[in-house]
């Protein structure tokens, strides 16, 4: 998203409003309670704007400035509860003019609310390094929980939730993606990647391709909006579907962990005929390497002797 640049995003400190706000629900107004001097890492709604806590709107109500993304996306949610608390524009392109600003209220005793444009602030946005500056200034950081997109995609997807890892954003650069999707493979660990809708299919093709066809995963986009979407589904059918498709909104994939590894040659020998009916006898025994840890070597000597047995087809 371009970043705003009207004057509440403007480069210089808004006027700090110094009386106590307030918030609406309705038809009520709620006064804002005031708030001990420190960096409040507030969680906003990821779409549904009722998707907020009470605790949040105190929050953004009660702070003396709230630093955002982008205005004009934060202004939205303010708007909705009438909060009229002044905000600065904190993204990638002005951080390092801005970051000084934050840190001079805060030394100056004034509560700041820091916010993304949706969810959870420092998953996968700029906020990382404002939260270190306050640290190392001595100043308290205190989180406000609340909405985040890999939690709700992750709830939503039937996978395992016990063991979970959040890998962020995969490169653009297909080298650098399959690296690390490579690295990410053999992990018994749910994992978990946002994902631009304009690279879904090619990233769910290197995914297929590199964690295994049959690794159960699922697609989450637009969560809690209108057009809210789940998609259940092993990876290649998921990059099937989405090879000539073109979705729109925000994308959370989810998928499943690594198998353990075989521990029989028969169930070696059934993974690599599955391989084997869809690649290649090098590509099959490559994916069962990852998937078993077993020498691809070896299994390539063995995909070459099953050949003969598999294209003749069952016994009676």
């Amino acid at each position: 998203m371009v970043p705003d640049e009207s004057i509440d995003a403007s480069e210089a400190a808004p006027e700090l409003v110094p009386q106590r706000q307030g918030y609406s629900i309705g038809p009520h107004r709620i006064p804002a309670p005031r708030l001990d001097c420190a960096l409040y890492v507030v969680a906003t709604p990821i779409g549904h704007l009722a998707d907020v806590t009470l605790r949040a709107l105190e929050t953004l109500s009660g702070a003396a400035m709230i630093a955002c993304e982008d205005t004009r996306v934060t202004r939205v949610l303010l708007d909705r509860y009438q909060i009229r608390t002044p905000l600065m524009a904190y993204h990638d392109h002005n951080a390092d003019a801005v970051r000084p600003k934050i840190l001079a209220a805060l030394a100056d005793g004034k509560p700041v609310a820091l916010v993304s444009d949706a969810g959870t602030p420092l998953v996968s946005d700029p906020g990382f390094k404002l939260v270190q500056a306050a640290v190392d200034a001595g100043h308290r950081v205190i989180p406000i929980p609340g909405a985040s997109a890999l939690l709700a995609a992750l709830v939503g997807a039937g996978l395992p939730t016990d063991a979970f890892l959040f890998a962020g954003f995969l490169s653009s650069r297909q080298e650098a993606r399959r690296q690390r999707i490579e690295a990410l493979a053999p992990l018994a660990a749910t994992t978990i990647f946002y994902e631009s809708p304009h690279r879904i299919g090619e990233t769910l093709a290197d995914l297929a391709a590199i964690m295994g066809a049959d690794r159960p995963a699922v697609v989450a986009r637009e969560l809690t909006k209108t057009f809210e979407e789940i998609v259940r589904g092993p990876l290649h059918v998921l990059a099937e579907r989405y090879a000539t498709a073109k979705p729109k909104g925000e994308i959370v994939i989810v998928v499943g962990p690594a198998p353990a590894q075989a521990t029989s040659d028969a169930d070696v020998d059934r993974l690599l005929a599955a391989a084997l009916a869809r690649s290649a006898p090098g590509k099959a025994a490559a994916e069962v390497a990852r998937l078993t840890g077993r020498d691809r070597k070896e299994l390539y000597e063995r995909v070459l002797a099953m050949k003969p047995a598999l294209a003749a087809g069952p016994t009676r």
